[in-house]
């Protein structure tokens, strides 16, 4: 095993961060202010009047919301000490767009998930939150906002300690609240600070903490202190012995247990009204990691699949990720990627794995939304842009050619809405065709494919949104206008009982014959896709195994009763025949798909749908009729809460019944109501259901 290297000083000096929230939390805003407290724009931009720099789509500016993951790099520093290097990925909110934040989050080394001081914790923040946990990505709380009527910090921080398993800690509390929002009381100094309006938040200065907040401010320091001590062993002695706590000794204990993914500070402020992100940059320094502190890459070798270990060692062998892909009207496709050891310069050539490769780098970039600045070299820590690579994917490894390493590749959720569409001119049909290959080539979630029956052209998504947006890209990006279908629902099949059926494909054609017989049995099972062969060696030749593989996977992904992909099945490949002379691989995928497909049907097929997990913001006098119209949707309330006026009203729905909710409930609300869809499960379908949408499937 490779020893970890020394760490180099530069290193120290850098944050990977990403920035992250359910939609409309203001995440976007705050990124905005960090650019401009750090010098990198002489001009604050917003969301609302669409000038916000790292919204920089024309479809961001348009709509007020991000939908595309967007990079840079800023410099910050306190006092006469060395600028730290902070590289920041702001993503998307909307639940469309996860994707984005996924691919982010797994090359980061830190996050900041921001909050809206009245929603607290909703249903995007707790994916995000789960993501992060998921690629063990420490992280930073801000709740954002508190400007707002009805906004409640204590409660957003209730909300993190009963949905999350890091144990949130208050470093910062408010001073005032909604319209008297001055600043806020730092518990680690003891002392208040005020943001001042007539320099955009630039300058602020420090208070003493007012009478009537001192009991709460020393309760949740007691709080604070009692977290950090343990893990730290020299805080902890001189908290049992009552000697004097330094704010360094909490900083030092506060950062072992937030590396240690164990505790998150959470920090409060409102970025449109300017306060708290100069505070919020602090935190980036003191408690995310440089990337010497976080754990190794891993991987495994290409071909002897042994594991592999990259530390962020600038010395080392050459390692990179390629977690985003780009198209750029001038340059062509960019691939974003994260290096975690070793260097690239402008003409190094590299391995691209799992093609197996070798590629010569032509421009390096540096990233700052859609602006790029050419470089000469990335190093071990850092994020940037290559150009010129062809044929690579999302999750794909650029290594060292002598010592070559595979990351883990992502997985991508599969879509959920899908709509016919196609160009309106003949002339545009092989340019409507390139563009969605490119539009499919920077979105692993959006698909492509071409119905057998009646040639049309299928897209899919994770969304009526992000079909829109795609539809919306491929008329002005690509001058190419789309005649475009109604949203259709992407359908599952699955099967609720056991079976066994056996397939024979056996034909005597005068010369050379097609003889295979295979027996497959299916049972249903709570999650997933799996096959095993059980087969025992030596009945059929093992090179005909892969061909009755392949048969059972084109039956899953095509599905037999309507053609929707299968889920939650297992296929047990239990026995097989064959002819020394008449067999052939696909002789065994023909009868390997005859036995599924007879399986199948006897198994006793079903449809499933997909539920979506609805939230709903609304005033009081609303509640009767926006319950009443998730009723009529087939909807089920699970449970509601009140905040300060206004009802939120927690249920699912299916999603066959939400396209156009937003404009209903603002009908129904006279536009006071607010909502958020997101992917939950899927479900049986209804038998009256599936009558009324498929009325030729058979009943089963």
């Amino acid at each position: 095993m490779p020893e970890k290297p020394k760490a180099e000083k530069y290193l120290e000096k850098i944050r990977n961060i990403g920035i992250a929230a359910h939609i409309d939390a203001g995440k976007t805003t705050t990124t905005e202010r960090i650019l401009f407290y750090t010098g990198k724009i002489h001009r604050m931009g917003e969301v609302d009047e669409g000038s916000a720099t790292m919204d920089w789509m024309e479809q961001e500016k348009e709509r007020g919301i991000t939908i595309t993951a967007a990079a840079t790099t800023v410099y910050w520093s306190r006092g006469a000490e060395e600028p730290y290097r902070i590289n920041i990925v702001d993503t998307p909110g909307h639940v469309d767009f996860t994707i984005e934040v996924e691919r982010s989050l797994k090359v980061l080394d830190g996050a900041i998930v921001v909050f809206c001081g009245v929603g607290g914790v909703e249903p995007q923040s707790e994916t995000v939150w789960h993501q992060a946990d998921k690629y063990q990505v420490p992280r930073l709380a801000f709740v954002n906002k508190l400007d707002r009527v009805g906004s409640d910090f204590f409660r957003a921080v209730r909300m993190m300690e009963e949905k999350f398993l890091q144990k949130p800690v208050p470093i910062q509390i408010p001073l005032g609240s909604e319209d008297d929002f001055r600043g806020i009381i730092d518990l680690i100094e003891e002392k208040g600070y005020i943001w001042i309006d007539e320099t955009l938040g630039v300058e602020f200065r420090p208070v003493p903490i007012p009478e009537e907040l001192k009991t709460l401010a020393n309760e949740y320091r007691e709080k604070l202190i009692e977290a950090a001590a343990d893990f730290d062993e020299e805080l902890l002695n001189k908290y049992l012995t009552g000697d004097i706590i330094l704010a360094e000794d909490i900083r030092r204990g506060l950062r072992k247990g937030t590396l240690a993914m164990k505790l998150v500070p959470v920090l409060c402020g409102s970025a449109l009204k300017n306060k708290g992100i100069q505070k919020l940059l602090d935190a980036v320094i003191d408690y995310l990691p440089a990337p010497t502190e976080v754990r190794p890459a891993i991987g495994f070798h290409p071909k002897n699949k042994s594991e592999e270990k990259r530390y962020a060692d600038p010395k080392g062998p050459f390692s990179a990720l390629i977690f985003k892909i780009a198209n750029d009207p001038h340059r062509g496709l960019l691939s974003y990627i994260r290096v975690y050891s070793g260097k690239i310069r402008q003409g190094d050539t590299v391995l691209v794995v799992p093609l197996m490769e070798k590629v010569r780098i032509q421009k390096l970039l540096l990233l700052h939304a859609n602006r790029k600045e050419e470089i000469e070299l990335l190093s071990a820590g850092e994020i940037g842009a290559v150009t010129g690579l062809k044929e690579v994917k999302t999750g794909y490894t650029l290594s060292s050619i002598t010592n070559p390493i595979a990351f883990e590749p992502m997985e991508f959720p599969e879509p959920v809405v899908y709509i016919a569409v196609e160009p309106k001119t003949k002339a545009d049909e092989s340019k409507f065709f390139q563009s969605l290959d490119i539009l499919a080539i920077e979105d692993p979630t959006f698909k492509i494919k071409i119905d057998p029956e009646t040639n049309q052209t299928i897209i899919s998504g994770m969304g009526e949104l992000h079909l829109d947006i795609l539809i919306d890209r491929l008329k002005r990006e690509f001058g190419i206008p789309c005649r475009v279908g109604k949203p259709q629902v992407s359908y599952r099949e699955t099967i609720t009982n056991e079976a066994v059926a056996e397939g024979r494909f056996i034909r005597q054609t005068g010369g050379k014959g097609h003889f295979a017989i295979v027996t497959l049995k299916l049972q249903p099972i709570a999650k997933g896709v799996e096959v095993y062969n059980e087969i025992d060696e030596g009945v059929i030749p093992k090179e005909f195994i892969p061909a009755i593989q392949q048969g059972i996977e084109e039956n899953i992904n095509a599905g037999v009763l309507a053609g929707y992909p299968i889920i939650n099945i297992r296929v047990h490949i239990l026995n097989g025949e064959f002819h020394e002379v008449d067999s052939s691989e696909m002789d065994f995928r023909i009868a390997a798909s005859i036995a599924f497909r007879d399986a199948f049907i006897k198994a006793e097929p079903t449809l499933m749908e997909p539920i979506m997990d609805l939230e709903v913001v609304t005033p009081e006098e609303y509640l009767g009729a926006v319950i009443a119209d998730i009723n009529a949707r087939r909807g089920k309330v699970l449970r509601l809460e009140t905040v300060k006026g206004h009802r939120i009203i927690y249920g699912q729905v299916p999603l066959a019944m939400t396209f156009g909710y937003a404009t209903a409930l603002r009908s129904l609300t006279q536009g006071r109501a607010s909502s958020s869809l997101q992917f939950s499960h899927y479900e049986k379908l209804p038998e009256e259901e599936k009558v009324k949408i498929f009325p030729s499937l058979p009943t089963f």
